[in-house]
This record gives structure tokens, C-alpha cells and sequence, in this order.
């Protein structure tokens, strides 16, 4: 999928203690894209809807580890 000119927000949640660790969420179509903002143009993780739901619903409830 071609992700160029796709607009990419930072979340406001991977931010804290001010490292600049972030992760950015773009959407594009049907799908939900994430990659790590320290490097943009490196591997990006591609959710359908279902999937995005579940994989914030399992990091609210920590089970992905301490951020």
C-alpha cells in the first residue's frame, strides 16, 4: 500500500516522560496504519477496524507491557 502524502497523527498517550517516543496512527481507507515516529519510513503495522478495536482494547488493559 502506498503511503505517501498519507497525513499521520502523533498519539497523545506515547508521549509522556518527553523522550519523543511516539507512535503515529494514520487512516487510510479501510485500514488503520501505525508506525514508530523515530522511523517513519521502517516497518508499518496495518489494522482493519475489528483488528484496531482489539488491539486497543488489549493495550488498555496492559497486555502489551508497561509503556
Amino acid at each position: 500500500m502506498d503511503l505517501r502524502g498519507v497525513t499521520w497523527r502523533k498519539s497523545t498517550r506515547s508521549s509522556g516522560g518527553g523522550n519523543g517516543d511516539c507512535v503515529e496512527v494514520a487512516a487510510v481507507h479501510d485500514v488503520i496504519a501505525v508506525r514508530d515516529s523515530k522511523q517513519p519510513d521502517g516497518a508499518v503495522l496495518m489494522f482493519d477496524p475489528a483488528g484496531w478495536r482489539t488491539f486497543i482494547d488489549g493495550a488498555k488493559q496492559g497486555a502489551f507491557g508497561p509503556c
